[in-house]
């Protein structure tokens, strides 16, 4: 059976009309349909803030959440339809309720993971019951009870793709066989104890992967609300045009540097199964979008298929005497980022130096890790802040010889200053970093010539 894994996310699942128009594309799709969704759009937001608030007023929040998916149910239910929402609706709301009154539950690390999960609860609810309106069979099913796995610390979890196999096919592919679409919450996994583990902001995609994973999917579908991986950012260049196909290679590096299209941790699900993933939009499902496979051709004869940015970073430098030469006052740095648990973009190393590019609002805690660390080893700890990534994608850019040096000279047209590079680590980019108020000039530069214009 061709098995087609669907993922949709806040946008694509945030009001009445995007639910029928995303109802219409999974109906209409051939074959099994495995529907994964995200909350809808606003929804962890504002769990997140009724969290912060420290739960003052639980019953006005949970109106709040009530009437919001009310006021979208209404318009695609009715008659006995809109009772039985209304009866799934009140009892998922009960749950929730009670956590937000339960001091106990609170204090465990795991208690934001679950509660700020709550909103793919409802919003795979919602879906589900407009896909049986249609007259088709469909279930609404949670992370824990489709069986994704995931294991790591609260808010940073990692699919265990090999446990979720075992589930996923018990639950969920019966269900294929007979003709039910199930629609799954997406963003969490629970670890081997049942505790809820979030995947990180866009971590709906990564889920989709991971079943993608466990399934063998013939294909997994990332359903957004722009028409897939862009040549640039088109708030900043905008003749920026759609990539319609990339390598697993690429579209890692654009997802992780910059490109918010795409959860950057979805690429390895599906790479090791050789999977194709297919980014599209919701909006406008004619559209081709862009797919992402093992093999890419380079399109229009250029290099340089998309310059991504990743703004608000600082520049870490750690200063100690011949530190080249001291491996264990590397390994002492490093482990204090771990245990920081901040994402590294780039490293650079000199005799006496060693530079971290991480995002601003890590820096505090970085430095107070590294301060931890034995005066007699560390000189002295620099920050840099103001500073972007920019990130150029192309297949196999470090096999031309001058690439570099013609991107660096565009830089140097727009009078930027490189601050630190990062080359060699892939094969299919060139990560630099020049100060946040040249960034958008840089990218539009190197855009223009290498993308628009002859390139090389």
């Amino acid at each position: 059976m061709i098995v087609t894994i669907m993922k949709f996310g806040g946008t694509s699942v945030g009001s009445a009309e995007a639910l029928k128009r995303v109802a219409k594309i999974i109906i209409e799709k051939d074959g099994g349909k495995v529907v994964v969704v995200s909350a809808m759009s606003g929804i962890t937001n504002f769990l997140i803030g009724t969290m912060e608030n420290g739960f003052k007023d639980p019953e006005g929040a949970a109106k709040l959440f009530y009437d919001r998916h009310m006021d979208v149910a209404e318009k695609l239910f009715e008659g006995k339809a809109l009772e039985s929402y209304k009866k799934d609706l009140n009892e998922r709301l009960g749950l929730m309720k009670k956590l937000m009154l339960d001091g106990e539950a609170q204090k465990d690390p795991y208690f934001e993971d679950l509660f700020i999960s709550q909103g793919e609860r409802f919003s795979s609810l919602t879906l589900a019951h407009l896909i049986r309106t249609m007259g088709f069979e469909s279930v609404a099913l949670t992370s824990e009870e489709a069986g994704i796995f995931a294991e790591g610390r609260p808010l940073n979890g990692t699919a265990d793709l090999d446990k979720t196999s075992l589930k996923i096919n018990m639950v969920v592919k019966p269900m294929l066989q007979n003709g039910i679409i199930p629609v799954i919450s997406g963003y969490y996994g629970v670890t081997d104890n049942g505790k809820v583990l979030t995947f990180g902001r866009g971590g709906s995609d990564y889920a989709a992967a991971a079943i993608g994973n466990a399934m063998n999917a013939s294909s997994v579908e990332i359903w957004t609300d722009v028409n897939g991986f862009m040549s640039a950012d088109p708030r900043v260049v905008p003749n920026a045009k759609t990539i319609k196909e990339m390598n697993y290679s690429e579209a890692g590096e654009l997802a992780y540097f910059g490109a918010k299209v795409l959860h950057p941790r979805t690429i390895e699900p599906v790479r090791r199964k050789h999977i194709p993933l297919w980014i599209k939009n919701s909006y406008d499902p004619s559209n081709c979008g862009t797919v992402i496979h093992n093999l890419s051709r380079r399109s229009d004869n250029k290099l340089l298929k998309s310059v991504a940015m990743k703004v608000d970073l600082s520049i870490i430098t750690v200063s100690a005497a011949d530190i080249a030469y001291r491996p264990i006052i590397v390994a002492r740095i490093v482990e204090k980022l771990a245990d920081a648990g901040v994402a590294v973009y780039a490293i650079s190393t000199s005799l006496s130096t060693i530079a971290f590019l991480i995002h601003n609002l890590d820096v505090k805690q970085t430095l107070k890790n590294l301060n931890l660390l034995d005066s007699k080893d560390i000189e002295r700890i620099d920050v840099k802040s103001n500073v972007a990534l920019v990130c150029a994608v192309g297949d196999s850019l470090l096999s031309y010889q001058g690439f570099s040096g013609d991107v660096f000279g565009a830089v140097k047209e727009v009078g930027a200053n490189v601050e630190m590079i990062s080359e060699g680590a892939s094969d299919v980019s060139l990560n630099f970093v020049v100060p946040t108020d040249s960034v958008t000039d840089v990218v539009k530069v190197l855009h223009q010539k290498f993308i628009v214009g002859e390139g090389i």
